[in-house]
């Protein structure tokens, strides 16, 4: 991991970009803390620079709480590049909803199934190296979509104690299979009328998650509708479940 850049936000919060290979990606601690803080992963489903505003506020919300947290890009979003089998696959989603059209699993899978493949691992290569940082400690929460990114994640990797996972793309049928295996405590926010995401796909992932505490967080309205006391309440869960 290489820093290329800080500087201190308004409310004491250092920023700090980075680099893990050619992964680009941003960490946040909090301005106050004397002790390796509690650490959150942010996932998103977009480019850094396109994501930032509600990455920026996310973070800033989790070092309140006193919390570190990081982001990378995602493979084939912002300056990564981009896969011609994704484009042909999201251009089969778009078409298909745009006509009115069942979204089949073969697309779901062609879309999604890969991204999981490569993000995950390189989430974890993110993990290594923000846990090897002396700021930094456990436990760690992952928090953000894609929820099929979170999934796996939480199936594969231990050091993962909790996780707030954002509904709000399609899922693959052999997602929701590793569900099953997923024991931590989960808060699950749902937009009930979200544009880009199939609802029922999302209440079946839910309902195979095997976790003792898993909680649906369903609120009325589109994609980017998320009311702020649905994030307070995920803050909740981690300041419960991180410290």
């Amino acid at each position: 991991m290489q820093f290329t850049s800080e500087q201190r936000l308004d409310d004491g919060v250092l920023e700090r970009e980075f680099t893990l290979g050619e992964i680009p990606g941003i960490l946040w601690t909090p301005g106050s803390a004397s002790t390796p803080t509690p650490l959150i992963l942010m996932g998103h489903p977009g480019g850094l620079h396109m994501m930032y505003p509600r990455l920026v506020a996310r973070a800033r919300h989790a070092a309140a709480e006193g919390f570190a947290a990081a982001t990378i890009e995602s493979p084939g979003s912002g300056e990564r590049p981009r896969s011609a089998a994704a484009e042909q696959a999201r251009a089969d989603l778009r078409r298909a909803v745009e006509a009115g059209e069942p979204v089949t699993d073969e697309i779901v899978d062609r879309l999604v199934l890969p991204l999981v493949d490569k993000a995950v691992p390189e989430w974890q290569a993110a993990l290594d190296a923000l846990l090897a940082l002396p700021e930094i400690g456990g436990p760690v929460g992952y928090s953000g979509g894609v929820i099929s990114i979170g999934t796996r994640l939480a199936v594969v990797e231990p050091r993962i104690t909790a996780a707030v996972l954002f509904a709000g793309s399609y899922v693959p049928r052999t997602i929701i299979e590793e569900a099953r295996q997923v024991t931590i405590p989960l808060h699950v926010l749902l937009q009930w009328d979200d544009e880009g995401n199939d609802r029922q796909m999302a209440l079946d992932l839910f309902d195979a998650f095997s976790s003792k505490e898993k909680t649906l967080h369903a609120n009325m309205g589109g994609h980017i509708g998320v009311p702020q006391y649905a994030g307070d309440e995920a803050n909740r869960f981690f300041a419960r479940h991180l410290k």
